[in-house]
C-alpha cells in the first residue's frame, strides 16, 4: 500500500502525535511492506487559497506554482492519505489546514446531490483512496475536544475514512510516562496491523486507544505543576 503522512504538527518529528502514528504504521509494516511518505507540512511552501476557482474552470490547473502541485499528483499516486496533527483550538493546524484548501483541483464547479448534501464533482478520479485522520490533544479527556475536528474531516472525506483520537498525548514525548505510553502504543501497533489485514479497527481496540492513559484529574494536576 502507498501511504502518503501528511505530519501537521510544527514540531515535525518531535509531534506527540506522530508517536501515535509512527506506532500505526510500524503496525501495518508487521503485517505486510508499506511504501510511506511522510510530509512535513510546515516545510512545504503552500500559498494560501484565494478561492478564485480558477483551478474549477481549467481541468484543475492552480495560480500558484508552488509545492502543490507534486502534492497533489502524489496524492492520486497514493492508496491512503494519512493525516496526523494536534489539536490546535479545536480543529487542525493552520499550514495543514491550507493544504486541504488547496485539494479544490481535484473537483469541479458542477454539483452533485449525495444524499441530503452537495457535492463537487471530481475532475481527477481519486475513487481509490482511503483516509485516515490520527489526532492527539493536551487535554486529559476527549469530551467536547475533538468533535469538530472530527466532524470537518468527516464532511471532507465522507468515503473510507478512520479516525483515532487520543488525549493526554504530549505524555508520549515524557520518558517518564513510559509505563502508561508504551502499553499504549502497543495497542496503537494492534491497530495497525489490523488495519492493513481488514481495512478497519474494532471498536473496542479503538476505544480502548482512545480513553485517557492516567485519571483526569492526576493528568490535570500533573499539567497544572501539583497546583
Amino acid at each position: 500500500m502507498k501511504i502518503m503522512v501528511f505530519n501537521g504538527s510544527p514540531k515535525k518529528e518531535k509531534s506527540d502525535t506522530m508517536h501515535i502514528t509512527r506506532a500505526f504504521l510500524t503496525g501495518m509494516k508487521e503485517y505486510a511492506p508499506q511504501d510511506v511518505h511522510v510530509v512535513d507540512v510546515i516545510d512545504k511552501r503552500i500559498e494560501y487559497c484565494r478561492g478564485c476557482f480558477t483551478c474549477k474552470k481549467n481541468g484543475g490547473k492552480c495560480i500558484y506554482d508552488d509545492d502543490m502541485r507534486g502534492i497533489l499528483e502524489e496524492i492520486l499516486e497514493s492508496d491512503l492519505l494519512l493525516f496526523s496533527y494536534p489539536l490546535y483550538c479545536y480543529g487542525m493546524p493552520a499550514p495543514l489546514k491550507a493544504l486541504i484548501d488547496r485539494t479544490m483541483p481535484l473537483s469541479s464547479m458542477a454539483m452533485r446531490k449525495v444524499g441530503d448534501r452537495y457535492e463537487h464533482v471530481d475532475q481527477a478520479d481519486f475513487s481509490h483512496l482511503k483516509y485516515m485522520m490520527i489526532c492527539g490533544c493536551g487535554f486529559p479527556n476527549s469530551k467536547l475536544n475533538f468533535e469538530p475536528a472530527v466532524l470537518q474531516f468527516k464532511l471532507a472525506f465522507p468515503n473510507y475514512h478512520t479516525i483515532i483520537t487520543v488525549p493526554e498525548s504530549p505524555m508520549f514525548n515524557a520518558p517518564e510516562a513510559a509505563v502508561v505510553t508504551v502499553p499504549r502504543l502497543e495497542l496503537v501497533k494492534k491497530a495497525g496491523r489490523q488495519y492493513a489485514e481488514r481495512g478497519d479497527i474494532e471498536d473496542d481496540l479503538l476505544a480502548q486507544i482512545q480513553s485517557p492513559m492516567i485519571p483526569e484529574e492526576t493528568y490535570a494536576a500533573i499539567v497544572n505543576g501539583g497546583k
